[in-house]
């Protein structure tokens, strides 16, 4: 394996991709008890139409997170169960454009993590679980529509985005979760779960070769092309409309304002883009900003008013959300404040106070085991090592934060869901 130091952050961090085309990325923790393994694939929600065997596919939305489900099922039964008796939690999750499998132990590390790749690689439909499954997953489907946190970032995505399968909910609806059937659920298998579509990572007190060793026992040794898939989409630089608004049983309106941005592809560009994004917003509206100190002084936000820059693959997006009577308000004031910083610009002090604030904030989530995982995944599929971050922020300058509101924050790709509480009506 290839060992590499990053000596600004304390870690050391070793790679290998074997000859399959599967990409092992292990960071010791020399005596740390807990020991967490991500296993990954470069497939989530969005990714619904792709080319398997020269045939164009188009899957309904919501597979993705319905593979998830169904991959716990092996011919001998439930797997959960088998973690659960080596003191291992298992879990998984599916995000737009991404769907990990995930355990930690203190024990039997080894017999977790072959367990872990053997259900992972090995597909087990039947017509009646998946028949089953629909009714599961469509409370959950249920629930969502209840919920006025994922229903205001819903209909905002409805809002903005037109073409992008964001405008879709990672679960999909009830009538496309209907269309799926084992022959789908093995078609996407076979897509996207292969070694070289994929990223196993493992933080924790354990030995990098063996971790190697096992992933070469257990998982197919042949390599494969990737499958072509559609990942860019003819989207409009225009919102589709600017507002939303709906009633909910909720005590106080709520809101979520997106301002849609260009894509920022992939790579070390992009990585720089979205961290002078997030620069940006701390400027704009981060707490510390005249902004947020001005409307929360009016009572016009609460401390639940925030934000960032968000991606996915094929879209950028400038996001703020947050509890108030007013926002509408908001949004106004946040456009004229982002005029007002592109005209009188960020001096060099306060640019320095950010950076060095968020290069913090970065070097303490290592602590945690989890958060320096799922970001080691998430940007390795971005087509970055997310350890070099510390390098990206040094040449940033105050003209690209600038730019980027400029750019970002204008009306004319600006939209604006809220959620107000029911109105009783007298009788």
């Amino acid at each position: 394996m290839i060992k590499k130091e990053y000596p600004r952050l304390g870690e050391t961090v070793f790679r290998e991709t074997l000859p399959n085309g599967l990409t092992v990325t292990v960071v010791p923790r020399p005596g740390f008890q807990k020991k967490l393994c991500y296993f990954v694939t470069d497939y989530g929600a969005i990714h619904t139409c792709f080319t398997v065997d020269g045939k164009t596919l188009t899957a309904p939305a919501g597979v993705a997170h319905y593979l998830e489900h169904k991959m716990f099922d092996m011919p001998d039964g439930e797997v959960s169960g088998q973690f659960a008796s080596m003191g291992a939690d298992v879990n998984a999750f599916t995000s737009y454009d991404m769907t990990a499998y995930y355990f930690n132990c203190t024990g039997q590390f080894e017999k977790a993590l072959a367990l872990l790749l053997d259900f992972v690689s090995t597909p087990y439909f039947t017509e009646e679980s998946v028949e089953k499954e629909q009714g599961i997953i469509g409370q959950e489907i249920e629930m969502n529509v209840d919920s006025p946190d994922t229903a205001v970032f819903e209909r905002l995505m409805g809002c903005m985005y037109e073409n992008h399968p964001i405008n879709t909910p990672i679960l999909g609806t009830r009538e496309t979760i209907a269309q799926i059937t084992p022959e789908v659920l093995y078609a996407c298998h076979r897509a996207f779960y292969s070694p070289e579509n994929m990223l196993l990572c493992v933080v924790g007190d354990v030995d990098p070769e063996a971790v190697c060793k096992i992933a070469r026992e257990h998982l197919p040794t042949a390599k494969k092309e990737k499958t072509p898939r559609v990942e860019r989409w003819d989207e409009p630089e225009t919102v589709l409309c600017h507002s939303t608004e709906t009633e909910m049983e909720v005590a106080m309106p709520l809101f979520q304002i997106g301002f849609k941005c260009a894509d920022p592809g992939r790579g070390e560009a992009a990585v720089r883009q979205e961290f002078v994004a997030d620069l940006a917003c701390e400027a704009l509206f981060g707490e510390s900003s005249d902004l947020y100190l001005r409307l929360y002084e009016e009572g016009v936000i609460d401390n639940s008013f925030g934000g960032g820059f968000e991606t996915v693959s094929g879209m950028g997006m400038l996001s703020i959300s947050g509890d108030s009577e007013y926002p509408e308000k908001v949004l106004q004031a946040v456009i004229a404040e982002a005029k007002r910083l592109c005209e009188a610009g960020i001096s060099e002090e306060t640019l320095l106070r950010m950076k060095r604030s968020a290069l913090g904030r970065r070097i303490r989530a290592l602590d945690s085991s989890s958060s320096l995982i799922f970001r080691i995944c998430a940007y390795h599929f971005s087509g970055f090592d997310y350890l070099n971050f510390p390098t990206i922020y040094e040449k940033i300058t105050a003209d690209e934060l600038t730019d980027f509101l400029r750019t970002a924050v204008r009306e004319e790709n600006c939209a604006i869901s809220v959620i107000r509480p029911v109105q009783v009506t007298a009788e």
